[in-house]
């Protein structure tokens, strides 16, 4: 416990150097730019300790994320990123991965989490370079039992942080994966053979643990920057708030010369239970030091009811403020969805509905809002 208070109580300043030299992720320099780290959190090279709150299957987890509770934001140094007109794409393919190495593994979620939810931390050595938005894919060690002799297939992950990681530095980034276990609908007992492979080896990694990677790819959810006082509309459930977490970082937490956020951002992040909120530290603190900038709800579903007494879901909150959201898309706004393929028919019906109450044709609208580029979906 002791641990725990130091390091919800410590206060000190990071800077990032730029992208080369030492390859050690634990040389951050200390500067003038106040960084809070919260009971489960700590960072590199200058808190290395095992957290006893904080367990995975296989015993206490080394975490190292970072999460801001101070309004100064964190200095970076720019990355040659911020100068180039496209993403980068397909730096690595899955018969050529890159071989990186898991700096942390964080268990997010509480004890009454319908399952596990992980933060991993992973250092690429600034070789595999993405902007916010993007996806990396993951190849699990192990034969692909489909096709003997070959590897696994490649299962992709949306990236949870900046360009800069975690660190700061250009050469880490963050995954947030939920453990998937099967439960045989019969005897209520788990079935480790129809587990899912890659979450759980990704859950069940150590630090200096190996990774195969590929990517980054992906294009539909980058953040345009082209208009920094823009609205953006963030939907999510779940894991999907992995690359809501990276815009939200990069608007309110880093201090990037070339991108200055004087715009709206709007989470709607949609879970079972408050045990099971990703990241709320993280978003609950802009919301204090941003409320002009930044709004957040919350469904829970097993929590909160609807207007209709039923459980709540993204849907029922999108539809609670829809006037609002309509109007915000009228102007230009952006709006994004991330999450289980499952969210977007709810989603898609109550948009209709809300569209038709208001006398417009809402394939008409949709058929605008993806002409406009205003539409950004990803589902898995």
């Amino acid at each position: 416990m002791m641990a725990q208070a130091a390091l919800s109580q410590l206060q000190v300043s990071v800077a990032v150097t730029p992208n080369h030299g030492d390859s050690s992720l634990r040389k951050s320099i200390l500067k003038k730019n106040n960084v809070s780290f919260y009971e489960k959190s700590c960072i590199s090279g200058l808190h290395f300790e095992k957290l006893k709150n904080v367990h995975s299957r296989n015993g206490p987890i080394l975490c190292m994320s970072v999460q801001q509770a101070t309004k100064a934001k964190v200095a970076v140094s720019p990355l040659s990123l911020e100068d180039a007109k496209e993403p980068p794409l397909n730096l690595y393919k899955p018969k050529e991965p890159y071989t990186a190495t898991i700096v942390s593994v964080e268990r997010l979620v509480g004890p009454k989490a319908p399952g596990e939810t992980c933060h991993i931390v992973i250092d690429h050595g600034g070789n595999v370079p993405y902007w916010e938005g993007q996806s990396y894919g993951v190849i699990p060690p192990g034969e692909n039992p489909k096709k003997p002799g070959n590897p696994h297939n490649v299962r992709l992950y949306s990236i949870a942080s900046t360009r800069y990681g975690d660190s700061f530095d250009g050469r880490t980034a963050s995954l947030c994966v939920r453990r998937a276990v099967y439960y045989d609908p019969e005897t209520g007992k788990e079935d480790p053979s129809k587990n899912g492979v890659c979450s759980n080896f990704l859950c069940d990694s150590k630090p200096g643990d190996k990774v195969l990677i590929t990517g980054p790819s992906g294009k539909i959810m980058l953040l345009p920057e082209d208009n920094p006082n823009a609205t953006h509309i963030m939907i999510a459930t779940g894991t999907g708030v992995a690359p809501f977490r990276g815009y939200l970082r990069r608007m309110f937490m880093e201090s990037v010369p070339t991108f200055k956020f004087g715009g709206l951002a709007w989470l709607f992040l949609g879970v079972a239970n408050a045990d099971s909120l990703l990241y709320d530290e993280e978003f609950t603190k802009y919301l204090q030091d941003y409320p002009d900038n930044f709004r957040y709800d919350r469904a829970l579903s097993r929590e909160q009811k609807n207007k209709s007494g039923g459980k709540m879901y993204v849907q029922d909150k999108i539809e609670e403020y829809s006037d609002e959201i309509f109007k915000l898309l009228d102007n230009g706004a952006h709006i994004y969805f991330c999450g289980l393929k499952g969210m977007m028919p709810g989603i898609q019906d109550t948009l209709k509905k809300v569209a038709e109450q208001r006398g417009e044709k809402w394939d008409e609208k949709l058929s605008q809002l993806k002409k406009n580029k205003q539409w950004h979906v990803e589902v898995y």
